[in-house]
């Protein structure tokens, strides 16, 4: 029994990957092709993968927003966890990136069930909400510029139905959100997130230390 969540160390982080990770075997090519990638530190990691699948299955999730796709990971982890009339709408800029997220949920053969917007994320959720998509999503997942993360969490709150789940990525920012000497817009954004979640009456939260650190939000 402990009063705080244990540190992890490189050989206990190992083990908890050995008795829990169960990950497919395309999610593992998909990883180890990233893991040579320039910007391979973008990718989540793959416990976060099975654990935001495992969200995905517990709330029976229909329908999913992605903001920020990258390679892919994040959206074949939690797509292979949708039933076969579920959607996944992924947003992101970069076609160079989305080629490979595109490549392997065609090898997953889910293919059908992603759809992918090439533009700026904020154009396509307000696009979302002029459609009439209104409270129709289950569950977001938020991992973009940072800067950018409050109007994210705003429209997807819109977006999502009531007793929906929002996930955001990066929230501990490697730990720079608590060094007073760390002042660049990005982290400072973040910061002021963290700060006003923790107060909005129109979510339940908890923030885990997982990866990067990841906020829950449910929508009221």
């Amino acid at each position: 029994m402990t009063l705080e969540t244990l540190s992890l160390t490189p050989d206990l982080y190992s083990y908890l990957q050995k008795i829990s990770l169960r990950e497919p075997d395309i999610l593992q090519r998909l990883r180890e092709e990233t893991s040579t990638h320039p910007l391979k530190r973008m990718q989540i990691a793959a416990e976060q993968g099975q654990f935001m699948a495992l969200l995905v299955k517990l709330i029976r999730a229909q329908k999913i927003l992605e903001i920020g796709v990258f390679t892919g990971y994040s959206s074949l982890s939690m797509a292979l966890a949708l039933p076969p009339t579920g959607k996944l709408i992924a947003c992101d800029q970069d076609p160079e990136f989305t080629k490979i997220a595109q490549r392997y949920w065609q090898a997953a053969g889910v293919s059908d069930r992603v759809e992918l917007h090439l533009r700026p994320a904020l154009e396509t959720l307000q696009a979302l909400l002029d459609q009439g998509e209104a409270e129709s999503f289950d569950l977001v997942f938020i991992d973009a510029d940072k800067r950018n993360y409050d109007r994210y969490y705003e429209l997807s709150l819109q977006l999502l139905r009531s007793g929906g789940l929002i996930l955001v990525d990066n929230v501990l920012w490697s730990g720079r959100v608590i060094d007073p000497e760390v002042t660049d817009p990005q982290t400072e954004a973040i910061r002021s997130f963290n700060q006003k979640l923790t107060t909005d009456d129109r979510i339940d939260l908890s923030v885990l230390p997982l990866a990067d650190g990841l906020t829950l939000a449910l929508k009221r």
